[in-house]
């Protein structure tokens, strides 16, 4: 068994960041992350909040939520079909590098993408003169949500299929309730006890209070308690991936 040490760390970094920024160049302008990762928060958020009458801020904090939840979840789903369809991935993991640093750059990837397209709406916010409370906690609060979903989605990326539809229909399947129930569409302090209680089990839930915190300085739930729940969830997402994908090597998928 090899033991830790400084130089191996240093190389395990070294891989997780090749990983992400091959991924970044190869992957990021295909249609499917366009569609899913770019273009679906933008056309939800203006379907189902346009006529609401919220203010500027609440719309930028819902917005934000949006797109960092379906962006970087959407990365796992749509990058390793595509790799297994085209045999890079089988590469991977016979490269010499643990499956763990494989991954951790697969959650790298999708972060990175949920922070660049949040950071054009915070931009757009910022332009328009929309008031923000607390700026640092909005860009602390994106890229915490952000790694956050970008594990959240590995999980389906384990599934043993090289099409992104394949992958993509039961991704939707979860991500769809957890949206509706998390308290976006319907803020939280309008939602009655038991679906409130239900709005608990989404992780969105606590990443919309955080955001709610950071754009419009109050939210239903403590500031702490949202960002000890989603520093636990990136936790709670990568280990269930990792033993996935592991079955799904020695299964050779």
């Amino acid at each position: 068994m090899r033991r830790w040490s400084k130089a191996r760390l240093w190389d395990e970094l070294a891989q997780i960041w090749t990983v992400a920024s091959k991924d970044v160049r190869v992957y990021y302008l295909t249609p499917p992350m366009i569609m899913f990762g770019l273009l679906m928060p933008f056309f939800l958020f203006f379907s189902f909040s346009i006529r609401r009458g919220m203010g500027p801020a609440a719309g930028l904090a819902r917005l934000l939520a949006l797109n960092t939840f379906f962006t970087a979840s959407s990365a796992g789903p749509v990058i390793i079909p595509l790799e297994r369809r085209a045999r890079t991935y089988d590469r991977l993991l016979v490269a010499p590098m643990s499956l763990v640093s494989l991954l951790l750059g697969k959650t790298l990837v999708g972060a990175f993408f949920a922070v660049s397209v949040a950071l054009v709406s915070l931009v757009g916010g910022l332009l328009l003169h929309v008031p923000i409370a607390h700026l640092g906690w909005v860009i602390l609060g994106v890229m915490l949500v952000s790694g956050s979903f970008a594990a959240f989605g590995l999980i389906f990326g384990s599934f043993p299929s090289s099409s992104v539809g394949g992958i993509m229909m039961p991704s939707t399947l979860l991500r769809w309730p957890l949206l509706f129930i998390s308290g976006i569409f319907i803020p939280l302090e309008e939602m009655s006890p038991w679906a409130r209680a239900l709005s608990y089990i989404s992780p969105l839930t606590y990443a919309q209070d955080l955001m709610n915190h950071a754009v419009l300085d109050r939210g239903v739930i403590p500031l702490v308690v949202d960002v000890v729940v989603l520093l636990l969830s990136v936790g709670l997402f990568l280990i269930p991936a990792i033993k996935l994908h592991h079955r799904s090597k020695v299964l050779g998928y």
